[in-house]
């Protein structure tokens, strides 16, 4: 990598962490690429977390950058020995958590009703069966969905464990050490996903097993922050009232909101002219933000239109 395209992602991933989270939120954060934060930054002051990042990441390898890059969703043309290539998958959603359905092929039209239903929850399911596009190589799409999946739902059922896939697919969440949640359709969780209770499908419709599955995602330590990301994101690209209120609903769901999360809506809530316009959202949106002990949105300001501006 040339030295100003480094230079150039530092800054992104800078201005990224700045509006994701705190000062320690991004100390705790980078030190989980082997970075020594506290040698690097003693006895010096910044002005924003933008260049606190930036000064932190100047001396690391492309390696770790790209790394970081890459966890952060951050579009880049580099590539690492750990890097997934998605450039041509269409199968995740952007901004959603990523979930992979591994279920046997007997199941495929209820799997696909599931897929859907998640889709309210900000969740992107993969269902092999439906998402491979035909003139792909199908074992290589597969991979990269179990490469770059945040969760696996392994939906048990007569027959699963003799299938072909299914249980490859289970070892590589095992092996990845990513979220697993058994549904119990006719049989039990077993082998290394046995210690795992499992959610009960039977006499359920498909949005119960969607809400409970999200509920198992949004209070799991593996998958709660990367959940939160997601819904977060939603919300702040709100296309309508309408669906930043739904995107709300669901935040106040959650028991604790991370103070880097609160303050990512803060500074990013005027950035939505249909978010930050709306007097019904700015409430329900202050609300929340005081439920957690955070202060309120700034304030929407109406912008003068020039009369060069308004159409003849």
């Amino acid at each position: 990598m040339r030295n100003i395209d480094k230079f150039n992602l530092i800054d992104q991933i800078g201005r990224e962490l700045q509006s994701r989270m705190t000062y320690s939120d991004i100390d705790i954060y980078l030190k989980g690429f082997g970075i020594d934060v506290r040698a690097k930054t003693e006895d010096k002051s910044y002005g924003s977390k933008w260049v606190y990042s930036k000064d932190i990441l100047a001396g690391e390898s492309d390696d770790v950058i790209i790394s970081i890059a890459d966890e952060l969703e951050l579009e880049h043309s580099y590539s690492s020995a750990k890097r997934t290539d998605l450039s041509d998958s269409k199968f995740w959603l952007p901004n959603h958590f990523r979930l992979f359905l591994t279920h046997l092929s007997s199941f495929k039209s209820q799997t696909s009703k599931l897929q859907k239903a998640l889709k309210n929850y900000g969740i992107s399911g993969f269902v092999a069966h439906e998402d491979i596009e035909p003139t792909k190589e199908w074992l290589t799409e597969i991979e990269n969905a179990l490469f770059s999946m945040d969760a696996l739902v392994a939906i048990l059922m007569p027959g699963f464990h003799e299938s072909n896939w299914t249980d490859h697919e289970v070892g590589v969440a095992v092996g990845r050490d990513v979220l697993v949640i058994p549904i119990r359709r006719g049989i039990d969780p077993y082998g290394f996903i046995g210690k795992y209770q499992g959610l009960q499908a039977k006499d359920k419709t498909v949005g119960q097993v969607a809400t409970e599955i999200f509920g198992v995602i949004l209070s799991n330590q593996k998958t709660k922050g990367r959940m939160l990301d997601c819904l977060v994101d939603q919300f702040l690209l709100s296309g309508s009232v309408d669906d930043a209120n739904r995107w709300l609903k669901l935040l106040t769901i959650v028991e604790t909101l991370p103070e880097r999360h609160c303050e990512k809506i803060i500074e990013n809530f005027t950035s939505n002219n249909i978010v930050s316009s709306s007097e019904i959202i700015r409430k329900s949106t202050n609300q929340l933000l005081e439920k957690h002990g955070m202060g309120s949105v700034p304030e929407f300001i109406q912008e003068a239109i020039m009369d060069d501006e308004i159409p003849f």
